[in-house]
């Protein structure tokens, strides 16, 4: 807290924000304004409420702060910048950015949130350090819309990977100047793979099936044609990362192409596409769903090696509810996620340093057990550490919130009814 308090002009507010950051490591179950201001002891959500929709502070001066600590901590490597995104399933049209639209969250079409995350991974952890929340072309043109909800003038439509190139931007200009960037193939169009080069970044974004490439001998083709040339000995078997476990072993492949997306008075670089294929599949495609499928990842590198192709993306989203604020304006929405952020940044660090204690750089000792990881962090801080709800331990206050509940549920059902009544009204 003391690195962003400067950012606070009021000592309310910012005790304000450290509850709240407690509250979403110490709720389990889905985390609301009301949810948990009964963890943190508050009569009522109005503190909370106010907090997130109108309380006056710089949440992108925070953002920085929390986002500059976090790289410090995590350390400079191996780092890698991954793009993604996720999809907040809505029930109403009137939470800001809220339209039927697709989200791999939901597995298709739906009613949902979507917005993309920029993720800083390093060898020693990962967690989130920017956002942005996508607003499609319908709510960019919808002046009304936008005043309910708050929405800056200045805020224009723009694509996904027009928003992550804005958040790779940032990124550079806060000092991270050497890494790779990672994204999914949404992300894997030559604007962005250009801007991503103009920032002196290195790259491995995976393509679909339909991305074309030049190759030096070969002309013109589609990735997947690309396949066919490339003989069995060139396969090598290689490893991605740790599962729970063992060790991620697949097969990948390089090949050669030529840059479509040079910078101007930049060098051509080594440019390549690399692909990977399940170690159990062999040479045959996947042939149904649940079965392993080949990734095609378009890479470019200043130097002859190239990035790996994994992609490890920040669990803030589950540990520290990312997805579960139920905020409907632009500026609640921009300060839930970022008491998400800073909770999980808590926890990456936390269980890096707990892993540097257990077990230091210079010892040659093995550990007899796994790492710990933030999610097994997280449960012995909820014993050892934070507070128990206040609920669990005041019968009074789980009274007091179970009569706040239903009495607030009774004022609401009344006036849908009686705004059912006018409306039926109107139409007759």
């Amino acid at each position: 807290m003391g690195r962003f308090a400067s950012c606070f002009p009021r000592r309310e507010t910012r005790l304000t924000c450290r509850n709240m950051v407690s509250g979403l490591l110490m709720v389990k179950e889905s985390a609301n304004c009301w949810s948990l201001a009964e963890a943190i002891g508050h009569s009522g959500p109005h503190v909370l409420q106010h907090f997130l929709s109108r309380a006056r502070f710089d949440t992108e001066a925070v953002r920085r702060s929390v986002a500059a600590w976090t790289v410090e901590q995590l350390g400079e490597r191996e780092v890698m910048l991954v793009v993604d995104e996720t999809g907040d399933e809505k029930s109403s049209l009137d939470a800001v950015g809220a339209a039927r639209q697709y989200s791999g969250a939901l597995g298709g079409i739906g009613l949902c949130q979507v917005a993309v995350h920029l993720s800083y991974v390093s060898a020693e952890g990962h967690a989130l350090v920017d956002r942005r929340l996508y607003l499609g072309e319908a709510w960019a043109a919808d002046d009304e819309r936008r005043e309910l909800v708050g929405v800056p003038d200045e805020r224009v439509f723009a694509t996904k990977p027009q928003l992550a190139g804005d958040m790779l931007e940032d990124a550079h200009a806060s000092g991270v100047h050497t890494a790779w960037v990672a994204a999914d193939e949404v992300y894997g169009g030559r604007e962005l793979r250009a801007r991503i080069r103009a920032l002196g970044y290195g790259y491995a974004i995976a393509v679909p099936t339909s991305h074309r490439v030049t190759t030096p001998g070969a002309g013109k083709k589609k990735v997947t044609a690309l396949l066919e040339r490339v003989p069995k000995r060139a396969w090598m078997r290689l490893r991605t990362g740790h599962g729970t476990k063992a060790e991620r072993l697949y097969d990948w492949a390089m090949i050669d192409v030529n840059p479509d997306d040079a910078p101007p008075g930049q060098a051509a670089g080594h440019s390549q596409v690399l692909v990977r294929r399940h170690r159990r599949t062999g040479t045959l495609p996947s042939t149904g769903p649940g079965t392993p499928t080949r990734s095609r990842y378009r890479c470019w590198s200043a130097r002859s090696a190239a990035g790996g192709g994994s992609r490890r993306t920040s669990r803030s989203q589950g540990l520290a509810h990312l997805d579960t604020g139920q905020v409907t304006c632009w500026t609640s929405w921009h300060r839930w996620s970022l008491m998400s952020m800073i909770a999980y940044a808590l926890l990456a660090v936390g269980a890096l340093h707990e892993r540097q204690r257990a077990h230091p750089a210079n010892s040659d000792d093995e550990l007899a057990m796994v790492p710990v990881s933030p999610r097994e962090l997280l449960a012995l801080l909820r014993v050892f550490a934070l507070p128990r709800p206040r609920q669990d331990t005041d019968p009074a206050h789980a009274l007091h919130w179970s009569n706040w509940r239903r009495r607030h549920q009774h004022r609401a059902t009344a006036c849908h009814r009686r705004w059912n009544n006018v409306t039926a009204v109107a139409i007759a």
